[in-house]
């Protein structure tokens, strides 16, 4: 059981479900003075068929790393050791057919594609980034940090599929009634989570570097070296400090003191892996990986302090 814990990467889909629920919770809690249409079987739903897509990554990503996998981390190869790689592809396709289907129930009960659409672009860039475009200088990690920010905006436009309306305002009409909610904290959030989680894969990178000229791969550190590499990660991991003084200075977004405090500790967990690097001389990239995803924790619990 933990070879398939490992596989599916758990923690990362359950800070997936608890980015859903936070964002949820936050645009309830912080709009309790208006009708706002939730439904949780629904909204269940969307995280449940969010996460099966993100496990099939993970696992279509293993399948195809399994040479590289041999030397970066030999202990955690599932693939082709506790897993055979036909029954791989195979849980592959099945995740990614039962995620379909939960999309077309989704598209059929909110009569929109937007869920659909979002869940098969997320497939199939996966699987391309698994076979070609992780190879590539950049792209691959765009990609993933894209991903990775479209989980708190997944959840935005299912409030804005359930709670807007596009036909014309009619009193006597309740399907032409909107309640229109503010979704700036949660844009800022995505903001932050795609600049985190782009200095997190050109950290794992530096991490890999062996294994990856196995498969030709052409990362940031084999190009430039690990020192200038790891300085690009680092200060693109400063990025949301950065952003946080920008949209609180401006009023673009509206923070509670607690939420504020939490921001900053966020952003200083970012600002002491400068620290590090310059302590070790040599680029820590597990302990940036770990505070990474500490920060990324501490800025999805501002999603619910923020309505208190």
């Amino acid at each position: 059981m933990k070879h398939f814990f490992r596989l599916f990467r758990v923690v990362n889909l359950l800070i997936i479900v608890l980015t859903m629920v936070a964002v949820a919770y936050y645009l309830i809690a912080s709009h309790n003075y208006l009708s706002v249409d939730f439904n949780v079987l629904d909204y269940s739903l969307l995280i449940l068929t969010t996460v099966i897509i993100a496990a099939a990554g993970n696992l279509i990503n293993d399948y195809f790393d399994v040479k590289a996998d041999r030397v970066n981390r030999p202990k955690k190869l599932i693939v082709t050791r506790h897993l055979k790689k036909r029954w791989a592809i195979l849980i592959h396709w099945t995740l990614n057919i039962m995620a379909v289907f939960f999309s077309i129930l989704l598209t059929i009960r909110y009569n929109s594609f937007l869920f659909l659409f979002v869940h098969l672009m997320s497939m199939n860039l996966l699987w391309f980034y698994s076979v070609h475009f992780k190879k590539k200088l950049f792209v691959g990690n765009i990609i993933i940090a894209g991903l990775t920010a479209v989980v708190p905006l997944l959840s935005v436009w299912y409030f804005k599929v359930a709670n807007e309306s596009s036909l014309p305002y009619n009193v006597f009409h309740p399907e032409t009634w909107s309640t229109n909610l503010n979704y700036s904290f949660v844009y800022f959030t995505a903001l932050c989570a795609f600049f985190q989680n782009w200095s997190r894969e050109i950290s794992k990178d530096i991490q890999d570097i062996q294994g990856d000229k196995l498969i030709h791969v052409v990362s940031l550190p084999m190009k430039y070296g690990v020192n200038k590499a790891g300085w690009i990660s680092l200060s693109i991991l400063q990025f949301p400090l950065i952003l946080g003084f920008l949209f609180i200075y401006n009023n673009w977004i509206e923070v509670n003191l607690i939420s504020i405090f939490l921001l900053i500790i966020s952003g200083l967990i970012n600002l002491s892996t400068i620290y590090f690097f310059l302590k070790r001389k040599t680029f820590p990239f597990e302990l940036v990986n770990t505070l990474i995803k500490w920060s990324m924790l501490v800025g999805v619990i501002s999603l619910f302090t923020n309505t208190l």
